[in-house]
């Protein structure tokens, strides 16, 4: 979750909640102390602010060392908004349509947020989930490792230029590469990428690379986002990554599980909606 989006929303919410009639009745207790069941942190204007609201907005905080700076930034800032939100209520703003429409739409980003945040922390993680997803994660390190070479050019025509040179002479690859490629990293190197997963590559390039022998080069210019590519494939090896051991990463696979189930649930909260957007539907 943003946490900034949150501690935003909440604010929103908290000036509506302290500036409303129901909260005014709160003025006299404040006074003297506030209800003994809900601690008052703050009295602003005869406004009271509980304990219980500075907490709320204080556990939306990234740790910090300075915790002591920290609860009187959030206390500095309940203030201000307080003071500016009571001003607004004088003005009659909290009557305002686009006010009263602003705040009904921060009320549902909290209660949609709160939701999310109830599934994730309760949501029950299987010992079979954990595995099946430590297992993905070994079989994700698995697999081959290239090392190529390239020269990049903006136009098909000298890709293919350069690969007429190199039918003729592929140990002109380097000085090819150092002459006319695009790459301003590789261009130095002769082209060399070193060792790579092709899976880190856009698509036309990791394909056209495992499609290759060792020690050859493509036979037509590969296009990508980039411009045109000639690819000399140099060696294949098998990956070298190692995986941890389960006891090691189990506490970021229970977090990556619940972040997955999370999103499944959203998805299918959206897919069992009856949703109708008629506005959208007359839109040219």
């Amino acid at each position: 979750m943003n946490s900034r989006t949150t501690i935003g929303s909440l604010f929103m919410l908290f000036a509506l909640t302290a500036c409303s009639p129901k909260n005014a009745d709160k003025k006299a207790d404040a006074s003297k102390g506030g209800d003994a069941k809900e601690p008052v942190a703050l009295t602003i204007n005869g406004t009271s602010i509980s304990q219980r609201e500075v907490d709320i907005l204080l556990r939306q905080q990234p740790p910090q060392r300075d915790a002591p700076a920290a609860r009187q930034r959030v206390l500095d800032n309940i203030t201000m908004q307080t003071i500016v939100a009571q001003e607004a209520v004088k003005k009659g703003l909290d009557k305002a349509p686009d006010v009263v429409d602003e705040l009904e739409m921060a009320k549902t980003s909290v209660l949609a947020q709160s939701y999310a945040k109830d599934y994730f922390q309760h949501v029950q993680i299987s010992d079979a989930q954990l595995t099946a997803a430590y297992e993905k994660l070994k079989a994700d390190a698995a697999g081959k490792q290239y090392r190529a070479r390239h020269i990049l050019v903006a136009t098909q025509a000298q890709a293919e230029d350069i690969i007429g040179k190199l039918k003729k002479d592929p140990q002109s690859f380097s000085e090819l590469a150092s002459a006319q490629s695009l790459d301003p990293v590789s261009k130095s190197k002769g082209g060399d990428l070193g060792w790579f997963d092709t899976r880190g590559m856009v698509p036309e390039f990791g394909a056209a690379v495992i499609g290759l022998e060792k020690g050859t080069f493509t036979q037509v210019p590969v296009k990508s986002q980039f411009g045109y590519h000639v690819i000399m494939l140099d060696d294949v090896r098998a990956n070298t990554e190692t995986v941890p051991p389960f006891e090691q990463v189990k506490a970021g696979l229970s977090d990556q599980v619940r972040q997955q189930s999370l999103q499944k649930m959203l998805d299918d909260l959206k897919a069992q909606a009856k949703i109708e957007a008629p506005a959208l539907a007359k839109a040219p």
